[in-house]
């Protein structure tokens, strides 16, 4: 059968790519990163801030809101977007890594997988279809097929049950899938850690069973970076070029420079807000640790050249005072200056794409950080 593409291919510039992407609620320029709000906020910042950050897609959590407030709830309240009031697009993960990594008692079998909540230890069970289900009932313009996340390192035996097992729940969730409304994108999951023959048969499969388009997840959860770009090299040039292609969970702006330069058209992170709380800021010069004492008496903005307001305005000193009293208000602030950081990056790396100059623009932004902060004069 043959699978509806919502993707446009405007340019290239070596392996970096800039594209349209066609949602329900909108389109999004890629490359993308995607603020997370994993229980349908944002942490620290308004919804109407994250828009104005310039960002098109958001990115929630199945497993997440499944448990609380449930799939159910949100679908009698409108789905996703009218719950949260956020109008634009929306890509949920399909719960397996969360399922993973914060459920307990947890049992996987072909069926799917069976955990306790670590919100209050009542009994789920999340399959293929249930997964695809759930998301159906949030009305997410993009779901994700269930999958089991390896964490590295891990035994290749382990790798491979699992990469296999994941292949045949993304069949399954893709007949799932197909009464859906046309419009709405299911995406496949390529697994296989860190051994390259099984990214490949991972990838060679998904391409196979056709989706909408193509994540490589299964990284950024503790090996080296120079291991998850190996990864990315193995896999994209096998993944058809006029579908989007998603690295999942990714991650700082240099994971995110090196991977556009190999293919790479979407991203998310909890990092920028994350950090925003522990009181990091995201700047053109590298992450400004505002909690240094150096800070305290320091009147000039954290960039004077940012278009964010929160950058280019409020003192180091202040945030540096707030950070230190515990004040909320320092860690919303960061928060929002670090996604509009992350937006004002893929907007430059959009804009070089599209003149041919993405090359340059990879050097001199990592030249800039390597500059570091400036200290005061």
């Amino acid at each position: 059968m043959s699978i509806p593409n919502h993707f446009q291919l405007l340019d290239r510039d070596g392996e970096a790519r800039r594209g349209l992407l066609t949602t329900p609620h909108g389109t999004v320029r890629t490359p993308a990163f995607m603020p997370v709000g994993t229980a349908g906020a944002m942490k620290g910042i308004h919804w109407r801030d994250i828009r104005d950050t310039g960002a098109d897609i958001v990115l929630g959590n199945t497993y997440h809101l499944m448990l609380r407030p449930g799939a159910e709830r949100i679908a009698t309240l409108g789905g996703l977007q009218k719950f949260t009031t956020w109008n634009g697009p929306m890509l949920t993960d399909s719960g397996g890594f969360q399922v993973m990594s914060l459920a307990q008692l947890r049992k996987v079998t072909e069926q799917g997988v069976k955990f306790r909540s670590h919100i209050d230890g009542s009994s789920f069970e999340l399959t293929p279809e249930r997964a695809i289900e759930v998301q159906r009932l949030f009305g997410s313009d993009i779901a994700m097929q269930l999958d089991e996340c390896v964490r590295l390192p891990a035994e290749r035996d382990d790798i491979e049950r699992a990469m296999k097992l994941s292949i045949r729940w993304a069949e399954r969730c893709k007949r799932a899938f197909e009464s859906a409304p046309d419009g709405y994108m299911l995406f496949g999951i390529a697994q296989g850690g860190d051994v390259p023959a099984l990214r490949r048969d991972s990838a060679r499969a998904l391409v196979d069973l056709g989706f909408h388009g193509y994540a490589i997840g299964g990284l950024a959860v503790g090996e080296p970076q120079a291991v998850m770009l190996a990864m990315i090299e193995e896999v994209a040039p096998l993944l058809p070029q006029d579908r989007p292609r998603y690295l999942m969970g990714v991650g700082t702006p240099e994971d995110i420079l090196e991977s556009v330069a190999r293919g790479i058209d979407m991203f998310d992170c909890v990092l920028p807000t994350r950090n925003g709380r522990h009181g990091h800021a995201f700047t053109r010069r590298g992450v400004v640790n505002l909690r240094n004492a150096r800070h305290a008496d320091d009147p000039r903005p954290l960039d004077e050249e940012s278009p964010w307001p929160g950058a280019n305005s409020y003192s180091r000193a202040y945030l540096h005072h707030l950070v230190k009293s515990g004040e909320a208000l320092g860690a919303m602030l960061l928060s929002e200056i670090n996604i509009a950081y992350f937006q004002s990056l893929m907007s430059g790396i959009r804009d070089a794409i599209a003149a041919g100059t993405f090359g340059s623009f990879h050097e001199a932004t990592r030249a800039g950080w390597a500059l570091g902060d400036l200290p005061p004069r």
